[in-house]
């Protein structure tokens, strides 16, 4: 059997996004007295990579929360590298100046 031929994709796929060239990514403009939504952008700071145009807001919080998850992701995986470089190991060997006359106190 075969792919899918036609028709709508069955999954979402993230759009390359970049910053508003009109706001500076900052999701409002400067107006005479105050600061007003920014136009150009729908007021996210966010318009796709390839037509520099605003997103529909469907669209638009569907590709922040994919990129949402894939940044948590990558912050869990280097979590956890980090965690192994410094186990409880790490803390063991590593002077803490709690024993007597300022020695490494381990508690053991």
């Amino acid at each position: 059997m075969t792919g899918k031929r036609h028709g709508p994709s069955l999954k979402a796929k993230p759009i390359d996004l970049k910053h508003c060239q009109v706001c500076k990514g900052k999701a409002v403009v400067m107006g005479v007295f105050h600061e007003l939504p920014c136009a150009a952008c729908n007021a996210s700071g966010w318009v796709s990579a390839e037509t520099g145009e605003a997103l529909p807001l469907e669209v638009l919080v569907t590709q922040l929360g994919m990129l949402l998850n894939i940044y948590q992701q990558r912050l869990i995986a280097s979590g956890q590298a980090l965690r192994k470089a410094w186990g409880a190991e790490q803390h063991y060997q590593e002077g803490n100046r709690l024993g007597a006359g300022g020695t490494n106190y381990t508690g053991d």
